[in-house]
């Protein structure tokens, strides 16, 4: 279904249902200022370009978030690339650190001393 049009009309009811109130920044818009009807959720993400996903913004506060948007927008095409499975699969193993040693292979090596309190015992 292709985007409708963001005609004149349709942007001044869009302005007119929210009381010219940019819904980012809080502030008033006012008369000659620049201004866009922006997505509550981007449209990127939900294909939604309905009234109901639509606020008024300054054309600043919208250049903000759509910088914001585009690392959220990025995730959901890579979370949506692993579902269906053509997100490519690394060739290269996670390499590990490796373990370290348990105390008792510690002591066997004499490289760790008993504690005090388990050979107190012994000397009665």
């Amino acid at each position: 279904m292709p985007r409708p049009a963001m005609t004149t009309k349709r942007k001044a009811l869009i302005f007119a249902a929210h009381a010219g109130v940019c819904h980012l920044c809080g502030g008033k818009i006012n008369v000659g200022e620049s201004w866009d009807a922006e997505h509550l959720i981007p449209w990127e993400i939900s294909r939604d370009d309905t009234d109901a996903n639509l606020r008024p913004a300054h054309a600043r506060c919208h250049k903000v978030k759509t910088a914001r948007d585009r690392r959220d927008i990025a995730k959901v095409h890579r979370i949506a690339a692993k579902h269906n499975g053509s997100w490519a699969k690394s060739k290269r193993p996670l390499r590990s650190r490796g373990f370290e040693p348990t105390r008792g292979r510690l002591w066997q090596r004499g490289e760790l001393s008993r504690p005090s309190h388990a050979t107190d015992g012994e000397n009665e």
